[in-house]
């Protein structure tokens, strides 16, 4: 419990105004973007939002001197209840940390704070040629700080990676307040333990995340999207794989099933074949016209020895950007088909794509569950959603038994429990499963180093 000796030290840190403590203002804190219930046990019992690092450093000092637990937000996109404060305490947002703190184009770096949304980090390293590649479909209002802390992939990643590639230091405040830089501009530093690579992805467990250093690449002159359709998953699947396979790489290789078309046929009244079962969104960048008409060409040649039935090069920048509304929209779409969905994130390697895929119908069909399944076929990262009604407790129960198998079925095949969205409070009974009881046993070893008094987000992935 925060006392009122606490609250006065935190206003005098921050200003009464980014202290919140009004119940209606503590209760929008209590939940993200994902599945897990609404509960008054969740909401913190103060809001904070500092300026500057300074002031979270002398946050958690407060924080780690009266064992108060904290939960550091962005902006709370998360899917898989991450910033949840699942014991009370600090709601700690940097939502006002939103300084672009240095564009670097002779070393082509970007400083940012954590609160600086990734579209935003994106269009100004554009405007100087230079291209932040990650891009999360929450891209347009999740957070810097927060795609480090989960590790953020997208639709680019099968080419260009994922934000553990991009990223060069970090800024962290530790658990008891002391400020931790690691990493550089140098392009190579294997001086002692990668620190940087282990804050990323730490889902806020071990620190809280105030600015980063980025690698920028340069922007891609020209780019290109295709859509293509075809009788079954597995040819889509085939697909993409026989692509990579020969040497051509796109940008983003996006599979959507029956289901997730459907979806996006009622969302935007659009007619789609009933012999369709699969469509495949891909974007090709490179450095002209030619080379995207000789991209084009060779994933056509590729299609059609895989059953394609239809393949539509983009013709304008406007169509493109059409053809993408469709992919990133189509979240939204497939949760308007039923009351609730449970969308999942596994990540598979490439070969066994078409394999899962299998293995998620059968589940579907075993328990009479519809089952939207799209995602990155370029990378193995799926995205199954379970469509269903989580009032009626006899489906609740059902649902719960095919996400089971469903992270039975990536286990089985070499993948694992998350590619992109973290382990959270939703993946925590499945851990041990993935990592095995050594690898558990040393992730715990560096918690309670860096956190020994277990105040850093409590409750997540443990």
């Amino acid at each position: 419990m925060i006392t009122d000796e606490v609250r006065k030290k935190i206003r005098a840190i921050v200003g009464p105004q980014n202290a919140l403590e009004s119940d209606l203002e503590r209760f929008s804190y209590s939940y993200d973007s994902s599945f897990v219930p609404l509960l008054p046990a969740n909401k913190p019992e103060i809001v904070v939002r500092p300026l500057t690092v300074e002031e979270v450093s002398q946050l958690m000092a407060v924080a780690y001197q009266h064992e108060i637990p904290v939960t550091p937000r962005g902006a709370a996109s998360g899917r898989t209840g991450g910033s949840v404060p699942l014991q009370g305490g600090i709601s700690l947002c940097l939502d006002r940390m939103t300084r672009i703190v240095e564009l670097d184009e002779k070393n082509m770096t970007v400083t940012a704070e954590a609160g600086v949304r990734t579209i935003d980090l994106y269009n100004h390293c554009a405007t100087r040629g230079l291209f932040y590649p990650p891009d999360p479909a929450s891209w347009k209002f999740s957070t810097i700080g927060g795609n480090v802390a989960e590790n953020a992939g997208g639709m680019r990643a099968v080419k260009y990676g994922v934000t553990s590639d991009y990223v060069m230091g970090l800024e962290v405040v530790l658990a008891d307040g002391t400020v931790l830089e690691t990493g550089g501009k140098a392009v190579k530093n294997v001086t002692g333990y990668d620190l940087k690579r282990l804050f990323t992805g730490s889902e806020g467990t071990l620190g809280v995340i105030t600015r980063a250093l980025l690698r920028l690449i340069p922007m891609p002159k020209r780019r290109g999207t295709l859509r293509i359709a075809f009788g079954s998953l597995d040819d889509g699947c085939a697909t993409v794989h026989r692509m990579l396979q020969a040497g051509i790489v796109p940008a983003a290789a996006e599979i959507m099933d029956r289901v997730s078309i459907e979806a996006v046929a009622r969302y935007s009244r659009m007619e789609i074949d009933p012999a369709v079962e699969a469509c495949l969104i891909v974007e090709i960048d490179g450095e002209d016209e030619a080379a995207l008409e000789t991209q084009t060409k060779r994933i056509e040649a590729v299609a059609k020895e895989c059953g394609s039935r239809e393949f539509l090069a983009a013709r304008s920048e406007k169509e493109s950007d059409e053809l993408w509304a469709v992919r990133r929209g189509l979240s939204s779409a497939v949760a308007a088909l039923a009351p609730n969905r449970l969308g999942e994130d596994i990540s598979v390697p490439r070969d066994a794509f078409p394999e899962v895929v299998r293995r998620i119908r059968a589940i579907s069909e075993k328990y009479r569950l519809p089952i939207a399944v799209y995602g990155h076929a370029g990378d193995g990262n799926l995205h199954p959603s379970v469509l269903c009604d989580l009032a009626n407790p006899e489906e609740a129960k059902r649902v719960h038994q095919a996400v089971d198998e469903i992270f039975a079925a990536a286990l089985a095949v070499g993948g694992t429990l998350s590619g992109e969205h973290g382990i959270g409070i939703t993946k925590r009974p499945y851990i041990a499963q993935a990592l095995g009881e050594a690898g558990l046993r040393t992730l715990k070893a560096v918690k309670k180093a860096l956190d020994p008094k277990g105040i850093l987000n409590p409750g997540k992935i443990w």
